[in-house]
């Protein structure tokens, strides 16, 4: 029997501490006064966590030696910060905390003066501490008193700042965002000393405890966007963030559109001319993904490069972006509706030409045009997943071996393989690789409504997409803007920019207010 009183009161006893863990970690419980306390607590939160050091050390504290516990992650921190700049100056020091301070349950009035830390923080619960250690901070916990100190001593390993894979251009700064989010905050601040630039932290995620940060010129940006941007972030519900991509399905408004209404840039550069227009920046923690919103349609085709060079050249380049997006999105299917429907609109020659290289042909145009595309966008994901050694030569290889032997076996002609190889390369002229996903997805059923309607099922189909462009909003904004509804004072920087000094307004796509250019 009191072998069995023994093993309840143990269980009881088990019971009740996992309990106050749970409270610990799900209720906020205040820090004890009493340090033994709070190791425990923290050991069991930590269990089986050997990279979690704890440190007890000794502070001389007038005539006493008071303990101390230090608290880090060894594989988050500068460990040179934690000896030098924490750990000496701690154990050589000598508190001043008169007996006033210790009645109003204060940290003595100078250990703040004796590290050597760029910030200091005040937590008061477990949650707090528990978050500043596993964000590279030393949390200092003095005996007798009700909360710690979190000192940044932050020292993660990161790559440098490189060139964009993605977004590169021929002339314009080379650097890009890295997985740092400090990093990425200190490229833009580089470009834009301002005192309006704000960056506001949020945590999103209940396990990942990702950084967030929202940018945004405060003298430029529309409130009422960014109050509700702010308030969709705040309303995340998730486990964990570890990409742009989360936050940006959980933004949108229509997730079922092919058209993104967020764009992603790991320029610099752009997020601070695009800043600078009145829009919002989100930057996450771990990703060299930089969120853009408000955004339109047309700028999805804008580059950086367009604004550093000449005007005449950024037109042509831009020009070409216009064209690429028509060719990668409608020309499978006017090869599909001439050859099947509207012959009499070639000439003559050129009839008997495709004839003669389509009679061994088995399929009908259509089927040939699925064949072709399925078969390119296999290759390109092939590649994209392959190492970088060997993905560009499998790419071209496979593509001219699949399409040589296609040819030889008439399961294509050579007119489709050369359309087909067009439309891949119009899909590329975007400035930034996602984008091209919207071009390749509505080409299927635009093909499809050719095959079975001809021109005229071309012409219905645009006229959906156009009717879709039209009702789309991105936070608010029409996705059309500036032309429709049509704003003539800013249609110069739409398809075709003007001259940089003509920019005399920002856009409406981003704010309403301030709208003039200093």
């Amino acid at each position: 029997m009191k072998f069995l009183k023994r093993l309840l009161n143990s269980s009881k006893s088990y019971q009740k501490e996992i309990n106050i863990v749970d409270r610990a970690e799900y209720n906020k419980q205040q820090l004890s006064k009493d340090i033994n306390i709070n190791r425990s607590l923290l050991q069991k939160m930590f269990k089986d966590s050997d990279d979690i050091f704890f440190r007890e050390i000794g502070i001389k504290d007038q005539e006493e030696i008071r303990h101390a516990l230090l608290i880090y992650a060894s594989n988050l921190v500068n460990v040179n910060i934690v000896n030098e700049d924490i750990i000496r100056p701690l154990l050589s020091c000598n508190l001043s905390s008169p007996d006033k301070y210790r009645q109003e349950d204060c940290f003595p009035m100078n250990i703040e003066e004796i590290v050597s830390v760029s910030k200091v923080d005040t937590v008061t619960d477990f949650k707090e501490l528990v978050e500043a250690v596993l964000s590279g901070n030393t949390v200092l916990i003095l005996e007798h008193y009700e909360r710690g100190l979190s000192l940044s001593s932050q020292g993660r390993d990161t790559r440098n700042i490189e060139e964009s894979n993605v977004e590169s251009i021929v002339r314009g700064p080379r650097d890009s965002f890295i997985e740092d989010i400090e990093t990425n905050i200190g490229l833009i601040r580089t470009r834009l000393k301002s005192t309006s630039l704000k960056a506001k932290k949020t945590i999103i995620g209940n396990e990942s405890h990702t950084t967030v940060y929202i940018c945004y010129m405060e003298n430029i940006v529309n409130q009422q966007t960014l109050e509700e941007v702010a308030k969709k972030l705040n309303n995340i519900q998730i486990d964990g963030i570890f990409e742009s991509g989360y936050i940006e399905q959980y933004l949108e408004s229509s997730p079922y559109s092919p058209f993104p209404q967020m764009q992603i840039t790991e320029r610099p550069d752009k997020v601070c001319g695009n800043l600078l227009e009145g829009r919002i920046i989100i930057l996450i923690d771990g990703s060299p993904q930089a969120l853009i919103l408000p955004i339109s349609f047309f700028q999805l085709f804008q580059s950086p490069e367009d604004y550093y060079e000449r005007i005449l050249f950024g037109n042509f380049s831009r020009l070409l972006r216009f064209i690429g997006f028509i060719v990668a999105t409608s020309l499978p299917s006017i090869y599909v509706a001439l050859i099947s429907f509207h012959h009499e609109m070639l000439p003559m020659d050129l009839v008997v030409d495709l004839s003669r290289t389509r009679a061994q042909v088995p399929f009908p145009p259509v089927v040939e045009a699925l064949l072709m595309e399925i078969t390119i966008e296999l290759l390109r994901e092939a590649s994209a997943r392959l190492p970088n050694t060997i993905g560009q030569t499998i790419g071209i290889v496979g593509a001219i071996v699949i399409g040589d032997a296609a040819i030889s076996a008439n399961l294509a002609s050579p007119t489709m393989i050369i359309v087909v190889a067009i439309t891949a390369i119009g899909s590329y002229v975007l400035p930034h690789y996602s984008t091209s996903y919207s071009l390749r997805l509505i080409r299927f059923p635009i093909i499809l409504m050719a095959a079975t309607f001809g021109a005229f099922g071309i012409i219905i189909a645009w006229t959906w997409i156009i009717i879709h462009l039209c009702s789309l909003e991105s936070f608010g904004f029409p996705y059309l803007s500036p032309l429709a509804p049509l704003d003539a004072e800013l249609k110069k920087d739409a398809i075709l920019r003007g001259p940089v000094w003509r920019f005399g307004k920002r856009p409406n796509t981003a704010n309403k207010k301030n709208q003039m250019r200093k």
